[in-house]
């Protein structure tokens, strides 16, 4: 049961569906609030095998994206320990519903960014940066039909979350402005897409300020230490056979996997 009372049988749906099984639009999600309560009743559960939330990663950084599955505003969720792995990392692509591979800048938090106060801004968030990777999230359409199951049914889900990859990580990226960083996306070695960090909200800290901001309406905080994959800066690559992908960000690094 939720804090309404009433009981979806989501966690349940939401299990099955890291299993394989299509997620249909779970009944009772009538807010993005639910969601993510919803959310953090199933990842307590996933946390027995996957192991426990360690990370956070932010969707719909784009306005077309929100439009595919009808959310008012950014989404995230959480990633967690045995799904985080090191650059050149090789992952099996059947154990996935269907594979996409994007492309991000992560970061990891200096110190905790508090649940109270003014919004945070980039001002705000700028001292929480700690370590930045250049970073490969891995996302699973497990849905019937993503652009119909309803965002909060895909906040509840972690909004696609399976995994990330994590290059070499720096202190900082030699003074460059991190909105004007040259990304760039590889497949077997051929570029397939090239941005600029702009690209993610105008500037990668705005949407780390997002975040914040959203998890202090939930009551949630951001711990120093946790990373935060911030949004894909270039379209997601679906993957359709074994392939090797790589991010090159500019003053960052770089991040590989192979899928097998």
């Amino acid at each position: 049961m939720d804090g309404t009372g009433r009981d979806h049988g989501g966690i349940a749906a939401l299990l099955a569906a890291r299993g394989g099984v299509p997620l249909a639009r779970l009944p009772g999600l009538d807010s993005l609030e639910d969601g993510y309560r919803l959310q953090r009743r199933a990842n307590a559960v996933l946390a027995r095998r996957l192991g426990p939330p360690v990370a956070w990663k932010i969707g719909g950084t784009s306005e077309a994206m929100r439009h595919y599955i009808g959310a008012p505003e950014p989404v995230f969720g959480a990633v967690f320990a045995r799904t985080i792995h090191r650059s050149r990392a090789r992952i099996e692509g059947a154990a996935f519903r269907r594979l996409g591979l994007e492309s991000e800048i992560a970061l990891r938090l200096a110190c905790d960014l508090p649940r109270t106060g003014p919004p945070h801004g980039l001002a705000g968030v700028e001292p929480a940066v700690g370590e930045l990777f250049a970073a490969i999230e891995l996302v699973d359409d497990r849905y019937r039909d993503f652009t119909a199951v309803g965002a909060p049914t895909i906040v509840a889900d972690n909004a696609f979350n399976a995994g990330l990859v994590l290059g070499r990580p720096v202190r900082d990226a030699g003074g460059r402005d991190l909105a004007r960083l040259r990304v760039r996306t590889l497949v077997n070695g051929r570029i397939v897409a090239q941005a600029q960090s702009s690209a993610l909200m105008g500037h990668p800290l705005a949407a780390l300020a997002w975040l914040a901001d959203r998890a202090a309406r939930l009551g949630w905080r951001l711990a120093r230490g946790e990373i935060v994959s911030l949004g894909t800066i270039t379209p997601v690559q679906w993957v359709t056979g074994p392939c090797r992908l790589r991010v090159e960000i500019e003053g960052i690094g770089s991040a590989e996997l192979r899928i097998v």
